[in-house]
């Protein structure tokens, strides 16, 4: 089941960075700019049930994330979704916020729900060449 998840999150295309445990992926719809998922290599469907390892390298990647985010795109909050409903394996929707708009490659992108919670139906339209360029973008701030 993992194969399939990370292919329908778009592995290996949309890769920011592979850690030990962890694969950060950017998210293919973009509810706000630098949208990411963040999902574990384990095969499991319970935050409860991944490995002492696995839960020790989260609070790395989660400060990565938030470091290389605030870097990039210069956001104001950072929320962090862990639904697990259509797509059982353990993983989160990293999901920057925005009081205002933002722009990249030409493209404006709205935080529709600022300052309410994020509602990740709700996304940017995005070409799939600047995706593409967004997630190379990310993945060179990620991986320096």
């Amino acid at each position: 089941m993992l194969d399939i998840t990370l292919k329908k999150f778009g592995y290996p295309e949309l890769l920011v960075k592979e850690y030990q445990h962890w694969y950060l992926l950017c998210r293919f719809k973009q509810v706000t700019l630098g949208s990411m998922i963040l999902i574990c290599k384990e095969q499991t469907d319970a935050f409860s049930k991944i490995s002492d390892a696995a839960f020790a390298e989260l609070p790395a990647a989660i400060r990565e994330i938030e470091v290389n985010t605030k870097k990039l795109f210069q956001n104001d909050k950072i929320n962090y979704l862990m639904l697990m409903m259509v797509d059982p394996e353990v993983h989160f929707h990293v999901i920057p916020r925005y009081a205002n708009d933002k722009e990249f490659e030409g493209i404006t992108f709205k935080d529709s729900e600022w300052p309410k919670k994020a509602d990740i139906d709700v996304v940017n339209d995005i070409a799939a060449d600047d995706l593409q360029r967004l997630a190379v973008m990310m993945r060179e701030s990620f991986n320096r």
